[in-house]
């Protein structure tokens, strides 16, 4: 009952953040340019602009038009594009593509950051230590789009071209034509996923790995992982029971901060390998300039950053009885 009260005080406080969200990224998109600048390069009929403006409730009042917008989104209505197209199916289909390789990532570049920090933390001074360090700060020093284009030249096609054989991928999602089910082509959609993954988690690896080592290090000079150590426990169990428990902590905040700047690095990542998931959806939004698949882009982040935010507080639950 008190995590189901605890998890109900964080729904509480996350509904009006996004309804401030809402109102700042309505009034962002409102104002990021005319949708219908293209029609008056067609030389499209007047009564033509003017029936599509009415369709989009271009030109009324702020609130009422807002009002209008966020009636419908609440109940799953995005609206339709310029082209009329259900801006909903674009976002779910372009979602399930961003979501395939932005939870792998993650999910690589937290398990090697809490390996690869801890290890270094114990063995401070080592090679090992020295290794993880060089290849964590020149992960940082590299822009996204220049360690993805480097994996492109250095391990997809070098590697290719030594075995003869395609099997890495730098362009898409999947090879266009597939025919059977998902394992009968698991071979294949692994093959284009492993550059994407490899760009994302190996940037965001990068810092995650060195803020473990720093708070690993704090919590094995703490008092009681001394006064653990002094009783007789076990060093795996002062390890892992007493330390990382406790060193999880900062970096869940970490992680959970750092979701909305790995959907940022997702926009550049898909541009580079070609994939047309949300970061294909916002890059075509902005340049249209198209506002309900704007504001669909940015209210679905919105949300997915809150419920990360969210996870972190359950999970500080979980690592830390205190808080519970």
């Amino acid at each position: 009952m008190g995590v189901l009260r605890f998890t109900g005080r964080r729904l509480l406080v996350s509904i009006p953040i996004l309804i401030l969200s809402s109102l700042f990224v309505f009034l962002l998109a409102t104002n990021s340019g005319n949708p219908l600048s293209y029609l008056l390069l067609t030389h499209t009929p007047h009564a033509t602009i003017v029936a599509r403006e009415k369709q989009l409730h271009i030109g009324q009042a702020f609130f009422p038009r807002y009002w209008f917008w966020m009636s419908h989104f609440i109940r799953g209505n995005f609206g339709t594009n310029n082209e009329g197209i259900p801006v909903n199916h674009l976002v779910w289909t372009h979602l399930w593509v961003t979501v395939r390789f932005v939870a792998v990532a993650m999910i690589v570049a937290v398990l090697l950051a809490i390996v690869f920090g801890v290890v270094a933390a114990v063995r401070q001074y080592s090679l090992l230590d020295y290794v993880t360090t060089f290849v964590g700060f020149l992960l940082l020093s590299m822009p996204v789009f220049w360690f993805a284009a480097l994996l492109k030249e250095y391990v997809a096609i070098r590697i290719n071209h030594l075995v003869g054989h395609t099997f890495i991928y730098t362009i898409g999602a999947s090879t266009p034509g597939l025919t059977g089910g998902f394992f009968h082509n698991f071979g294949n959609y692994a093959g284009h996923l492993l550059l994407p993954t490899i760009a994302l988690a190996g940037i965001s690896y990068a810092s995650w790995s060195r803020y473990e080592r720093a708070t690993m290090l704090d919590v094995l000079g703490a008092d009681y992982v001394r006064l653990a150590r002094a009783k007789g426990v076990p060093p795996i169990k002062v390890l892992v029971k007493h330390a990382l428990r406790n060193a999880l902590i900062p970096l869940t905040t970490v992680v959970s901060i750092d979701v909305s700047a790995v959907l940022g690095a997702t926009i550049i990542t898909e541009q580079v390998f070609g994939w047309q998931g949300m970061g294909s959806l916002l890059y075509d939004a902005v340049t249209k300039p198209d506002v309900n698949e704007l504001l669909a882009w940015l209210m679905v982040t919105a949300t997915i950053v809150i419920v990360a935010n969210l996870v972190a507080d359950l999970l500080y639950g979980v690592l830390d009885p205190r808080i519970r």
